[in-house]
């Protein structure tokens, strides 16, 4: 599977805190609860993508907007990972449908012809 365009760039802890409007620490907390999880340097340090910086805004939206706690936000990203993962082998399966569609002979008519019966 191909890899998004906006993982190719990262940002630093500091500045994926500022992009998504909060504290590092808080980044890190969310790190260890599993709600966003950025790539690692060999040194260990974390790396955010444009994806896990619009992830983490989202999550700030439904605490903040929404009420929603730590373990129901938790639970709507994992939802969301399986549709969108659903919605991609639909894609796939679909594509093999009109492939296998295109491959098949134009005429498929088929005539059962028996004699009458000789008496």
């Amino acid at each position: 599977m191909a890899a998004r365009k906006d993982e190719a760039r990262t940002y630093l802890i500091s500045v994926a805190a500022e992009l998504a409007g909060m504290h590092a620490q808080t980044l890190r907390t969310y790190d260890r609860l599993g709600l966003v999880t950025p790539k690692r340097t060999s040194g260990g340090g974390r790396r955010y993508s444009q994806h896990d910086v619009d992830l983490l805004r989202e999550v700030q939206r439904l605490s903040q907007d929404e009420g929603v706690n730590l373990a129901g936000i938790k639970r709507i990203i994992e939802l969301t990972n399986q549709v969108e993962a659903l919605q991609a082998r639909v894609r796939e399966l679909s594509d093999e449908v009109e492939r296998l569609h295109a491959q098949r002979p134009k005429s498929t008519a088929l005539v059962v012809w028996q004699p009458r019966n000789q008496r």
